[in-house]
């Protein structure tokens, strides 16, 4: 049975894509730490990063730091982190988003950010003009 995140990259479900190529995907999350929280995932399935192809790894961690670079300035913060849990879904997938400090990596729904769907379609575009004009 597909994943979420395989439904989303088929487009079955919605998502803000921010970028995306043969290997990788990167879409805002739905329940985001910050404005631009930003989810980078390989299309193929892999459910645990120690699984990773290395060759997809070092891709993947790639597009996470064009999509960091991105995050930046659309989130207004200090700085960007990227976390690994897998633990919501068993696909595996970078967290790139703003922090100021600590605090910003609770990763639950209870902690998220509540943004209009108009300020996450403005980050969404801001932050993939940024990542075109890296290339």
């Amino acid at each position: 049975m597909a994943t979420i995140f395989t439904r989303i990259i088929n487009g079955e479900l919605p998502g803000r894509f921010v970028y995306r190529d043969d290997q990788v995907v990167a879409f805002l999350s739905v329940a985001p730490m910050s404005l631009g929280h930003t989810l980078v995932v390989p299309v193929a399935e892999v459910d645990h990063w120690i699984d990773c192809d290395p060759e997809l790894w070092q891709h993947l961690n790639r597009v996470a730091l064009q999509v960091g670079r991105a995050v930046q300035p659309v989130a207004g913060t200090a700085r960007v982190a990227t976390l690994i849990a897998g633990f919501e879904v068993p696909h595996l997938h970078l967290h790139v988003f703003g922090a100021d400090d600590m605090s910003g990596f609770q990763l639950s729904p209870q902690a998220a950010k509540e943004f209009s769907d108009e300020e996450l379609d403005a980050a969404a575009a801001r932050i993939r003009e940024a990542i075109e004009s890296l290339d």
